[in-house]
């Protein structure tokens, strides 16, 4: 049957369950027997001094002015006390259990003796007073205070307030007895005296669960009301290629498939000549790849069709330990060049050799930078550890290394280190900074004016051109617009489909 979906079953559950925990509700509070229950709270516990000790977080009192207790004496400590009957039945001294004490209740401090106590009752409840003058009547013995079995109706109390010999924590005044047909427990509401409580504890909870089940009903109904955005397309998708776009390919991969119920989109990168073979190299899968790169695809592979899809910038990156933040042009030449292998070349005070530390040759970020910077490929790899000179003819030690976050991680590590990075995976990393070249620094809002060499435009590469139905149709347009186009600017690139990366993207 048609009815028959998980949405509707969990809807159908969730009404049950309202209507039953109502129905439990009243037949409690009707039918169920209820228990008793004698409740305490610490409202009070300072230290109590002589009037002429100035201490300002402590309690200052004259000999005779608390009546019925001792003469205050320096490490004295008042502790105020609310007993009361928060639960509907009331409480009559019968209720109190036999023990061998004729009092109902012995409170304990620990270790503190008790020196006096005195109780307060609100004017109007005689009987209670009355209970705690009849004897046994309210006493002290050592460290305890005893109480009388006092009988309280619904809402009532009494206050009791206790000096002590010494300071004592909270968690220490316990209160001994018990009482038939109920409970003796401590209260954690702070409730002031004359506010009392809004709702009692089985209207708290019938409230949070019926509002429970209204929220996953309105869910539902907005789940079923709400269509998917138009385009979406079911099916699975791999992106590969750029280690750079990475980061913002993986967010828009999680919001599409958010967005489209009945998509897998899975981000796959090992560079962007990797990706451009991968997809090359997927055949009849045609419709299961989508290769992000770094600029323009190597010559060859007439089969991919491509797309522009961003503007990203990249940045040289410096140890922390050469003061250098900016080089011209022809400096980073000569570093990479071999010419320049020691920073004195340029800081006369700096004796360091340079440690050139640079991506595979899969790496589209290192593309860019021959194309864009060098105008020439990089020297051949001098080192496998970046430490090791492993080539006597090389006069720098150079090592490649397989994604940008390692390149970061070494070139924070090691002293005299340069390297090269996606501008993003750069922020807050420590131990590292950016280099301007020529003065100009890599700033998105400037591409286009400032002349910064150091970008690239983000390519998608298909196998042919997608079906107007298919998946990776869908994607393309969904990265390229609305919520897409935010994750990229979000992440630092600039996309085409803005106005201004328009232009960006028209320059090439």
């Amino acid at each position: 049957m048609e009815w028959i979906t998980p949405e509707n079953l969990i809807a159908v559950g969730t009404a049950l369950i309202g209507v039953l925990v109502t129905f439990a509700v009243v037949w409690i509070d009707r039918f169920s027997p209820q228990r008793k229950r004698l409740g305490y709270r610490v409202q009070l516990n300072t230290p109590l001094h002589r009037e002429d000790n100035q201490d300002s977080e402590v309690m200052t009192v004259r000999e005779g002015q608390v009546v019925g207790m001792a003469a205050p004496a320096d490490g004295s400590t008042l502790v105020l006390l609310r007993i009361e009957n928060d639960r509907e039945l009331d409480i009559g001294s019968e209720d109190y259990g036999a023990s061998a004490e004729p009092h109902g209740l012995r409170i304990t401090f620990g270790e503190r003796t008790v020196q006096g106590v005195v109780a307060t009752v609100p004017a109007g409840w005689v009987s209670v007073r009355d209970d705690l003058e009849r004897a046994p009547a309210l006493g002290r013995d050592g460290n305890a205070v005893l109480v009388p079995k006092v009988a309280l109706e619904r809402g009532q109390y009494f206050k009791l307030l206790v000096q002590l010999s010494g300071g004592v924590a909270d968690r220490d005044v316990k209160i001994a007895g018990s009482l038939q047909g109920g409970s003796i427990r401590r209260n954690r509401s702070t409730t002031p005296d004359e506010k009392p409580a809004r709702f009692s504890p089985t209207a708290r909870n019938v409230v949070i669960i019926l509002t429970v089940c209204v929220m996953t009903l309105a869910a539902i109904i907005v789940r079923e009301q709400t269509p998917p955005p138009i385009g979406c397309a079911r099916g699975a998708l791999t992106l590969t290629g750029s280690t750079a776009f990475a980061p913002a390919l993986r967010e828009v991969a999680k919001q599409y498939e958010e967005d489209c119920e009945g998509s897998t989109v899975t981000v796959d990168v090992h560079g962007s000549t990797a990706g451009i073979r991968e997809l090359a190299q997927a055949g009849k899968e045609r419709g299961s790849i989508i290769a992000f790169s770094d600029g323009r695809k190597p010559n060859g592979f007439p089969e991919l069709r491509e797309n522009r899809v961003a503007v990203s910038l990249f940045t040289l990156v410096l140890n922390d330990g050469v003061p250098v933040d900016d080089l011209t042009l022809d400096q980073v030449r000569r570093i990479y060049r071999g010419e320049i292998t020691d920073w004195k070349q340029i800081v006369p005070s700096l004796d360091r050799p340079v440690l050139l530390v640079s991506r595979d040759a899969n790496s589209g970020t290192r593309q860019v930078f021959q194309r864009r910077v060098l105008d020439f490929n990089e020297p051949a790899n001098s080192s496998q550890d970046c430490l090791t000179l492993d080539d006597p003819a090389s006069r720098v030690i150079r090592c490649e290394l397989d994604s940008t976050d390692q390149v970061l991680d070494t070139v924070a590590k090691l002293p005299g280190a340069v390297g090269y990075s996606e501008l993003r995976a750069t922020d807050r990393r420590k131990g590292l900074h950016r280099v301007a070249v020529d003065g100009r620094r890599p700033v998105v809002e400037e591409l286009g004016e400032s002349g910064y060499p150091y970008r690239e435009i983000e390519y998608a590469y298909t196998r042919g051109l997608p079906r107007t139905d298919s998946l990776t149709s869908s994607f393309l347009t969904y990265l390229r617009s609305g919520r897409g186009q935010d994750v990229i600017s979000a992440h630092g690139h600039l996309p085409c489909a803005t106005p201004k990366g328009l232009k960006a993207c028209g320059e090439g």
